[in-house]
């Protein structure tokens, strides 16, 4: 399936360093990701603060049995879709995957056929930015987002590897929203089959599909 629709596209793509100034708003996402036994139960978690250092949101989801690169990658697109979805237009991304942040920034090349799916999926939501900056730091530093990555993996591993009842999305503070009845996933055709860009669903889930054009 294609990526989203959203309401305006950037004038460019924004990969690495570039000479565009930094603007005076923007949103700032932590990011991890983490698979445990890798590949083994997996999630991620952000949090978004503002360019003034003010909490914003956390994301956090549990996203079954997947890999630690995968795991990262569905965090930046987690954070990228919140941004847009917000009407947001300029994003700061600090992970401590070195991997994540030299392949988006172009550094590296992306070889694993699945990670070239959030890859690509990636891209194209930032092309839909105004600013875009990819930044590697330490673990010490992104600490917030590896709790979250790990609350996520606990809950999923707690509640039976059902990602059903896992995922979360709440402002720093709030309490837990009770679970929706249904969710909507995005995913991409490949050999015939349909590959979820994030989450993982039950043996036997009856699904609709609806093809974006």
């Amino acid at each position: 399936m294609p990526s989203p629709p959203y309401p305006r596209k950037a004038a460019s793509s924004l990969f690495g360093p570039t000479q565009t100034p930094t603007p005076d708003h923007y949103l700032i996402a932590h990011i991890d990701g983490g698979a445990r036994s890798n590949p083994g139960p997996a999630g991620y978690g952000v949090a978004i603060r503002s360019s003034a250092g003010k909490p914003i949101a956390e994301l956090s989801e549990y996203l079954g049995h997947r890999t630690n690169n995968y795991a990262e990658y569905s965090g930046l697109l987690g954070a990228l879709d919140y941004c847009l979805k917000h009407d947001e237009r300029a994003l700061k991304v600090i992970s401590d995957s070195e991997l994540m942040v030299k392949q988006i920034n172009g550094v590296y090349k992306v070889k694993s056929p699945e990670l070239k799916l959030l890859y690509d999926e990636a891209r194209k939501r930032i092309n839909h930015l105004e600013w875009f900056r990819a930044e590697h730091v330490l673990r010490e530093k992104n600490k917030d987002a590896d709790r979250l990555a790990n609350e996520a993996m606990d809950r999923g591993m707690r509640r039976g590897n059902n990602p059903e009842t896992s995922p979360q999305l709440k402002s720093p503070g709030a309490s837990s929203a009770a679970r929706p009845e249904s969710r909507e996933f995005n995913g991409i055709v490949q050999g015939g089959k349909i590959l979820l860009l994030s989450g993982e669903l039950p043996e036997g889930t009856l699904v609709r599909v609806r093809v974006k054009a």
